[in-house]
């Protein structure tokens, strides 16, 4: 059975004058353990605990952010699969705006920083093709929003 993980690709938009997409922030957070890879707040889920409860459970304890604090975007979900040490892993994101882009990030003992990087640091830092190819998504999906309104 393979390990189940649930997260956010967690953004913020700064000020008005600045034009979109370069207005886009999103938060990645360097782990304190492994080869210190940066990555979107995420955990395991737990017994009894459905994913998207997860996600929030996980932001919280990673970066201080509980759902008083996101706003989940509509219509953007990806599942990521990969191997971790031999065994198969499945992670589920979701999109979430900061609602205040000032709001402070407090990092738990898991991690040892963050950044809010636009998407081409985001994707420099990711590292991983997988992660790209979602952080890529989330952009295209708040692009397509943006031209809907």
């Amino acid at each position: 059975m393979a390990l189940r993980a649930c997260g956010f690709i967690v953004f913020r938009r700064l000020a008005s004058c600045i034009p979109p997409p370069d207005n886009i922030e999103y938060l990645l957070l360097q782990t304190s353990y492994g080869e210190h890879h940066w990555t979107p707040p995420k955990g395991h889920v737990d017994p009894g605990e459905d994913d998207l409860t997860t996600a929030l459970r996980e932001t919280k304890e990673e970066a201080g952010l509980g759902a008083e604090h996101l706003r989940v975007i509509d219509g953007f979900v990806q599942e990521l699969h990969y191997q971790v040490r031999g065994r198969p892993k499945e992670v589920l994101y979701w999109l979430a705006e900061l609602r205040d882009p000032g709001t402070a990030v407090t990092l738990s003992d898991e991690h040892q920083d963050y950044r809010w990087a636009r998407l081409e640091e985001a994707c420099a830092l990711a590292q991983y093709k997988d992660l790209q190819d979602t952080l890529i998504a989330a952009q295209r999906h708040l692009q397509d929003q943006q031209e809907k309104q």
